[in-house]
């Protein structure tokens, strides 16, 4: 047992020994997608400017070039970057150099924080302006419908600067009808009288606050899918303060492409065509113009029937004629409010319109970045049938563009625009100074320990030694094999603090073993009783620093989790081979001999 655990660790340790290429990857913006064709431009640049490279491969419509050395990685980044056009993004990234043979055996090495890979770190803010827009509009769009179900006539509807909506009526009487009709029906508006004949209508504090909360917390969610599914390993999304979200990604030096990856709001908004304004030329209150790709206008009514926050699964494909479509799965509540609506609007043109808001490269007063919002209308089509919970897209340009689409839809569209108040890139070379202190500190502790170990207790501290460097084996061999798991600077500071005291259980069965041979039992009873009479000294000793670190773990956030993590799994690691272990070798060294005399 001993053996084979000792090689599956050295097995899954192997990894971190080959360390990482300096790398390109390159990948095109939406409708792009990466091809063979790509490949042959890209090494066609490279040969030309004399730059050499590992490797160049295409996977998954993406292309990753490996290069020997930083300096190399930055030409051949210039290079390209000169060459490519704004359809595809080339990032600076870091790729683990692991043989093929271990890649196949699912052994990968270690993941590592921000602090010792390198990467890009953003402090994101929560543009609750936007979503507390979104929320008025819902609101005047539920005090249409209300009214329209009613039959009670309205004058106008408009918004109030307070997050609140206005509704005016031709009488005193008229409105109270309104008050009283809507007031049982939406609790979480405030209605009120302003003036003669006008309603007012306030959401109540308790809604707005949990809009705020939902809008930060969804966020963080769809921040998590994305950066998932887009491949970014290992990031780091979590809350700070009410209204900010810190974003790190290790591995990724190039903000460009991680602000594509988190920034995209990518959503969609199903509109109904105004056929009777397009015809007459005139544009009513109730409409508005949008263009599709090419230009060309087309008039929709501002009414949005359903937005892309209903959608929870979406895939590209192809139609029966060969086309690139994009299948759409709602929930519960977007299901019947796409059937109710088109069920009374079959034969009607329905709009898909592809909403995303986009840095606009000018900042405002506060020196935030000013963001825009860009519309595109993807499709028209006219409502054959009544739909429900799923349904297809069609008419978009090409299959990546599809499935460009279909990705950010999955991973969901942002709740509220986010805005970047600070980035911040740490490059690989700082971490790799940090990983050299670390393992410098590693190599010193270990030597010190060992130097003790065996001018102390002479052929037991060669055992316990021995033990050590078995117990250093495994942590890393653990760490590279959970996945949730990511080595920072604290968690090499837990792993040195580890080996520093993994010789305590060593030290507990050493001295006991020479107490029993002080007592006069013999060699074989005197081995046999250490191990008995230190075990409970050490899994209790053991057991409070375990319990110390899930509580670290619990509580702690970032570097203290890092370091609670390393800790734990050198405490379980160190009790395993200083307990098993060593008693292992002794009993291949002493069991079953005639022995007089202990090297101890």
């Amino acid at each position: 047992m001993l053996i084979v655990v000792i090689l599956i660790g050295l097995l899954y340790a192997l990894p971190n020994l080959y360390g990482e290429d300096p790398a390109l990857q390159i990948t095109g913006a939406r409708g792009v997608a990466a091809s063979e064709t790509t490949l042959d431009q890209i090494r066609t640049v490279l040969e030309k400017d004399h730059i050499a490279s590992k490797s160049i491969a295409l996977e998954n419509g993406a292309i990753l070039a490996r290069f020997n050395n930083p300096d190399v990685q930055l030409r051949a980044c210039e290079a390209l970057m000169a060459e490519l056009d704004d359809k595809f993004v080339v990032a600076l990234n870091l790729a683990p150099a692991t043989p093929s043979w271990l890649v196949m055996l699912g052994a990968e090495p270690m993941k590592l924080g921000l602090d010792l890979r390198g990467g890009v770190h953003f402090l994101m803010e929560v543009d609750m302006n936007t979503a507390l827009s979104k929320l008025q509009e819902q609101t005047m769009d539920i005090l249409r419908s209300e009214l329209r179900e009613k039959g009670i006539p309205y004058a106008s509807i408009s918004k109030l600067s307070n997050n609140g909506v206005e509704v005016h009526f031709r009488d005193d009487a008229t409105r109270n009808k309104a008050i009283s009709y809507i007031g049982p029906r939406q609790r979480e508006l405030v209605l009120s009288s302003n003036g003669s004949n006008t309603l007012k209508a306030n959401l109540s504090d308790a809604r707005l606050s949990e809009t705020r909360e939902y809008a930060v917390q969804q966020n963080i969610t769809i921040l998590r899918n994305r950066v998932n599914q887009l491949g970014v390993a290992e990031p780091l999304v979590q809350r700070q303060g009410n209204d900010r979200i810190v974003v790190e990604l290790p591995g990724i030096q190039d903000t460009a492409r991680a602000k594509e990856i988190l920034g995209a709001t990518a959503t969609l908004e199903f509109r109904l065509v105004n056929t009777t304004a397009a015809a007459n030329g005139l544009i009513p209150v109730d409409s508005e113009v949008k263009y599709t790709r090419d230009g060309h206008p087309i008039v929709l009514y501002k009414r949005v029937i359903l937005t892309g926050n209903h959608i929870t699964d979406s895939t590209s494909s192809t139609d029966e004629y060969n086309q690139p479509q994009v299948n759409i799965s709602l929930d519960s509540a977007g299901g019947t409010s796409m059937s109710n609506f088109t069920k009374d609007n079959i034969g009607k043109p329905m709009s898909t319109l592809f909403v995303e808001y986009k840095d606009s490269g000018k900042k405002d007063a506060n020196g935030r970045v000013v963001l825009v919002k860009q519309e595109e209308v993807i499709n028209v089509a006219n409502i054959q049938s009544r739909l429900g919970n799923s349904f297809r897209i069609t008419g978009i340009g090409n299959a990546n563009e599809a499935r460009q689409l279909a990705l950010l839809l999955r991973a969901g569209a942002l709740i509220a625009p986010i805005q970047i108040v600070e980035e911040r890139t740490i490059g690989p070379t700082l971490g790799q100074q940090n990983i050299a202190q670390g393992l410098e500190a590693c190599l010193w502790g270990l030597v010190a320990s060992i130097i003790f170990m065996v001018a102390w207790y002479r052929k037991f501290g060669m055992i316990a030694t021995i033990a050590l460097v078995a117990n250093l084996v495994l942590i890393v061999g653990v760490m590279s094999l959970l996945p949730g798991v990511t080595l920072t600077m604290p968690g090499i500071a837990g792993i040195v603090l580890t080996l520093a005291v993994a010789v305590d259980a060593n030290v507990l069965i050493n001295e006991r073993i020479k107490e029993e041979l002080k007592n006069g039992r013999s060699v074989q009873q005197a081995i046999h009783e250490g191990y008995k009479g230190a075990f409970s000294s050490i899994v209790d000793a053991n057991i409070t620093t375990l319990i110390t670190a899930v509580i670290l773990y619990a509580v702690g956030t970032g570097s203290i989790k890092g370091f609670a993590i390393t800790t734990a799994i050198g405490v379980a690691t160190s009790m395993f081979t200083a307990i098993v272990g060593t008693r292992a070798i002794v009993n291949l060294l002493y069991g079953g001999k005639r022995i007089n005399k202990l090297s101890i």
